[in-house]
């Protein structure tokens, strides 16, 4: 049976977590910046995990995570 092809684009969205989750970035965070609040862009700026309904579709993308 052949290797799989690592999905690229996931790999650079996605890292493993050691329980076998996945972090991602938050979204929103990129520009028109003046308009958010200060709470709000601090909390853009923390990790979070993928919801447990993705992580099937995710493993798939990431095979060798």
């Amino acid at each position: 049976m052949p290797k799989l092809k690592t999905h690229r684009g996931a790999a650079k969205r996605f890292r493993r977590t050691k329980n076998g989750s996945f972090k991602r970035q938050k979204a929103y965070a990129r520009h028109l910046k003046s308009s958010k609040s200060p709470k709000r862009l601090r909390n853009l700026r923390k990790a979070t995990l993928i919801a447990p309904q993705e992580i099937a579709r995710i493993r798939k993308l990431l095979p060798y995570s």
